[in-house]
């Protein structure tokens, strides 16, 4: 069990970087939008590029911050993007299980 500990730690932060009204609200989307699940990891890395888009955005159109794009070539960044990338399969997968249940598809 303790060579699972830091998956399973990988994939709580992911949990907990999508689990805010940002996340849940692109999640929630593609959940909706997602036609079945052989196309979850499609919908899993669009949100993730909608995040990360929405991220560098968002400042500048709520406070006319000037653009600021994220540092593609350092590490932080990559290591956010596949905690975005587990988090959103996460989050994704439970809503579309509940769509599923509830719209009985």
């Amino acid at each position: 069990m303790d060579t699972l500990a830091p998956v399973l730690d990988f994939f709580r932060q992911g949990f907990s970087t999508v689990n805010g009204v940002q996340g849940l609200i692109i999640a929630l989307v593609a959940a909706l939008l997602l036609p079945s699940m052989g196309r979850l990891p499609v919908f899993v890395v669009g949100a993730t590029l909608v995040h990360i888009v929405v991220d560098a955005l968002l400042p500048v159109l709520a406070r006319g911050a000037p653009l600021r794009l994220p540092d593609v070539m350092g590490l932080p960044f990559w290591r956010y993007v596949a905690v975005l990338l587990a988090g959103y399969l996460i989050v994704i997968l439970i809503l579309a299980l509940i769509k599923r249940v509830v719209l009985r598809r």
